[in-house]
C-alpha cells in the first residue's frame, strides 16, 4: 500500500512542480508538456514495483462499460476537433468580434457582453476551446483600446469554468464522472441546469463587484477591426456537425446509442466532408490539418498515466479507505469541497479520475453531481485547478501579461467560492 501511496504522492508533486516552473520539455527538438511527462514515469514506476498488475489495467481498458477512459478521451476529443474546426474558420473571432461591435465605448456593457457570449458557447462546445480563442483576442483588443484587459479575462475564465457544468459535453470531469456512474446526456442537465444558472448568475456578480472601478471608466478607443469568414460553406457544415452531435447526445441514451460513438462519426463525417470539399477545390484541407495539430493529444497520456495510478491505488485499498473518511453522511458539502481543493492539488482531471473510483460508480447522486461542481469551479481557484488554467497563464505570459498564481487566487477566492457554495446550496435543494 505505502509503495503506491509514496509513487502516487511524489507524481502528483512533481507533475505540480512542472506546471509552475518548466511546463515545457524538449525532446530531440520538440516541446511537450511535462505535465503528463511526469505522470507518465510515475504510471511505469507503479507497474515495475508490481502496485497493479498490467493484465488488470488491460483489461480496464478495453472493458465494455461506461467508465473505460478509451471511450471517455475518444469522446472528449471528438467534440474538441468539432470545435477547433469552427476555431479555425474564424466562427468565434467573428462572434467575440460581433459582441464587442455591441458594446460601444461601454466597459460595463462590453463586460456582460463577453460575459453572456462566452457562457452560451461554453455550454454547446467546450471550455478549454472558448477559453483558448477568446484569450488572444481578449488581450490584442484591450490593448488596441488601452484598458485594462484583466477583467474580461477573469469574466472569460470563469464564465467559461463556471457554464461548462450545464452539459455533460462541456467538460472532460463531467464525461468521466457521470458516464462512470452510468448517467447520460438527459439525466445530467436535469440536476445540472439550476444550479449551474444560479452558479453563473452568482459568479457574475461578484466578478462585477470586483472589478466595479475599472468598468466605470469609457473606452477611448473602440474601434474593432472587422472579422470575415472566407469559407461560409466549411462553416454550414462545421455548425451542423456541431448541433446535430449535440441533438443526438441528447436523445442518444433513449435509442440506445453510446456517447463516445455519435461523437466520434460526427468527427470521422465532418473530416470526410471536408476532404471531399478541398478535392473538389483542388485546395489543401488548412482546417483539418490545423485540428490534428490542435486537438489536445497529450490527454492520452496524461490520463492513461491517471488512469494506471488510480487502478494502484484501489487494487492496494487507498480508494476505499478515502471513502470511508468521506463517509456517506452530507455528501453534497463533503465531495464538494474536498474535490474542489483536490482540483488544485492534483489537477481536476486527475481528481475527477480518483474519485471516480473512490465514489466506485455506485454512490447516490448527490455526492457524482458535487462531485462535477468541484471539479469545474475548482479550476478557477488556482492556475493548478484545470489544463485550461495552465494554457490560460501561458497565454498570458505570450502577451507580457503579468497574472501570477497570488492575482488568480484572489480572483478564485472572491468568486469561485461564493459560486460554489451557491451551486452545492441549489443541488442540496434539489437533491
Amino acid at each position: 500500500m505505502w509503495v503506491a501511496i509514496i509513487i502516487s504522492a511524489i507524481t502528483c508533486l512533481m507533475m505540480i512542480m512542472a506546471v509552475l516552473f518548466f511546463p515545457k520539455v524538449k525532446l530531440f527538438n520538440i516541446s511537450l508538456g511535462s505535465y503528463w511527462v511526469v505522470t507518465v514515469i510515475g504510471a511505469i514506476l507503479l507497474l515495475v514495483f508490481g502496485t497493479v498488475d498490467i493484465t488488470t489495467v488491460g483489461q480496464a481498458l478495453i472493458a465494455d462499460n461506461a467508465i473505460n477512459p478509451l471511450k471517455i478521451l475518444v469522446l472528449f476529443i471528438s467534440m474538441t476537433i468539432l470545435s477547433i474546426f469552427l476555431d479555425e474558420l474564424g466562427f468565434f473571432r467573428y462572434l467575440a468580434n460581433l459582441a464587442l461591435t455591441k458594446a460601444g465605448a461601454s466597459q460595463l456593457r462590453l463586460f456582460m457582453i463577453l460575459y453572456i457570449t462566452v457562457s452560451v458557447l461554453t455550454v454547446f462546445t467546450s471550455n478549454d476551446i472558448i477559453i483558448l480563442s477568446f484569450t488572444p483576442f481578449i488581450c490584442y483588443f484591450a490593448k488596441s483600446a488601452k484598458i485594462s484587459p484583466i477583467p474580461y479575462l477573469a469574466a472569460e475564465f470563469v464564465a467559461a469554468n463556471t457554464w461548462s457544468m450545464t452539459l455533460i459535453i462541456g467538460n472532460p470531469t463531467n464525461i468521466y464522472l457521470v458516464t462512470a456512474a452510468g448517467g447520460d446526456f438527459m439525466s445530467y442537465l436535469k440536476v445540472m441546469l439550476l444550479p449551474t444558472v444560479c452558479s453563473g448568475a452568482v459568479a457574475f456578480l461578484f466578478l462585477y463587484i470586483l472589478f466595479r472601478n475599472k468598468l466605470k471608466q469609457p473606452i477611448s478607443d473602440a474601434t474593432v477591426s472587422e472579422v470575415v469568414i472566407e469559407d461560409k460553406l466549411s462553416l454550414g457544415i462545421g455548425v451542423f456537425h456541431l448541433s446535430a452531435c449535440t441533438v443526438i447526445l441528447a436523445v442518444g441514451s433513449y435509442i440506445g446509442i453510446e456517447m463516445w460513438l455519435v461523437s466520434l462519426l460526427a468527427a470521422v463525417s465532418l473530416f470526410v466532408c471536408s476532404i471531399i470539399i478541398s478535392i473538389i477545390r483542388k485546395k489543401k484541407p488548412d482546417a483539418l490539418i490545423a485540428c490534428l495539430k490542435r486537438a489536445p493529444w497529450e490527454l492520452i497520456p496524461f490520463v492513461l498515466s491517471m488512469f494506471v495510478m488510480v487502478e494502484a491505488l484501489n487494487a492496494n485499498g487507498v480508494t476505499g479507505i478515502i471513502y470511508q473518511l468521506l463517509g456517506e453522511s452530507n455528501p453534497i458539502w463533503k465531495y464538494g469541497t474536498t474535490s474542489f481543493l483536490a482540483s488544485n492539488l492534483i489537477n481536476n482531471i486527475p481528481m475527477s479520475v480518483l474519485y471516480s473510483s473512490i465514489l466506485g460508480g455506485a454512490s447516490s447522486a448527490a455526492a457524482i453531481y458535487a462531485t462535477v461542481v468541484g471539479s469545474n469551479l475548482g479550476a478557477c481557484l488556482t492556475p493548478i485547478g484545470a489544463l485550461a488554467g495552465i494554457m490560460w497563464s501561458s497565454i498570458l505570459k505570450e502577451h507580457e501579461l503579468k497574472f501570477g498564481y497570488l492575482d488568480f487566487l484572489k480572483i478564485g477566492v472572491t468568486v469561485a467560492v461564493p459560486a460554489l457554495i451557491t451551486a452545492l446550496g441549489v443541488l442540496t435543494l434539489i437533491i
